[in-house]
């Protein structure tokens, strides 16, 4: 029997459960450990954890969908200096992100030229390549989705960060009180229907199993998706579970459905379903 509870991973013979985030937990590496193990899991295997971590291969696969998100261009370390074609391109402000990572770390949203070397050097320091993206002024929405090949999308949930935060950035995540987080979010059924459309297919595009939310941005009638969390978190009061609660789906449910999950179609050795 294979058994370990940490506290971020719990396993036993049957399942196991994954709650870690970042590099090696969120990005496929412990997936493929379990799938080497033949021990079924919670969530997304290697293929959808790496897809949705890596925020290229996201936009990628997000356009073959047909799913919206904000206009990017890619640059290295040696691409520092062509702040200028970036605007150009662009336009201001600028969304500059480290392509892997998560919780809104190397994220800075720049508003002058001047602006742009200290936002990329943040970035660099996280990932050897980041993305440009054009900045959408709108509000932020978030949908999650249950399931593996039959999907369930819950309320979607709106999310304003106290007035001395830009955007939900790693601060607002995670300090008590900062944010609130409203769900249903405040605004009309099409848009709601549209929203919960869109992270279902951004569930599917990324080959996402279990469970996923997708972080969106709201501006008038058009919704551009971020990005997809594979592993959302998962405390009684995370948006996820709020969003469960909201349909009539109790915490100790919302568990014991994704544990259903991730035996479902589920076999040793096997690869995993698109």
């Amino acid at each position: 029997m294979f058994q370990k509870d940490c506290g971020l991973i719990s396993c036993s013979v049957r399942s196991c459960k994954v709650i870690l985030h970042g590099p090696y937990g969120e990005d496929g590496t412990i997936q493929g450990l379990l799938d080497l193990l033949n021990i079924p899991y919670q969530g997304s295997g290697v293929l959808g954890s790496s897809l949705a971590m890596n925020k290229l291969a996201s936009k990628q696969m997000y356009k073959q969908a047909g799913i919206p998100s904000p206009a990017y261009l890619v640059a290295g370390p040696d691409d520092g200096k062509n702040g200028d074609q970036w605007i150009e391109q662009l336009g201001l402000p600028l969304v500059i992100k480290p392509v892997e990572g998560g919780s809104s770390i190397g994220i800075t949203i720049v508003k002058t030229r001047e602006e742009l070397t200290g936002a990329t050097r943040a970035a660099f320091e996280q990932d050897s390549t980041i993305l440009i993206e054009q900045y959408i002024d709108g509000i932020e929405l978030t949908g999650g989705v249950v399931g593996n090949q039959n999907l369930e999308a819950f309320p979607i949930i709106e999310i304003v960060p106290d007035e001395k935060y830009e955007y939900f950035d790693y601060t607002a995540k995670y300090t008590a009180g900062a944010t609130r987080e409203i769900c249903p979010a405040r605004i009309d059924d099409e848009l709601t229907r549209k929203a919960q459309s869109y992270a279902k297919m951004s569930h599917k595009a990324l080959f996402c199993r279990g469970y996923s939310r997708t972080d969106m941005i709201l501006k008038g009638d058009d919704i551009y998706v971020l990005e997809t969390n594979t592993i959302p978190g998962m405390t009684a009061t995370s948006l996820l579970p709020q969003a469960a609660a909201a349909a009539g789906l109790s915490f100790t449910r919302l568990m014991d459905k994704l544990i259903e999950l991730s035996l479902e179609e589920r076999r040793p050795g096997r690869a995993e379903k698109s």
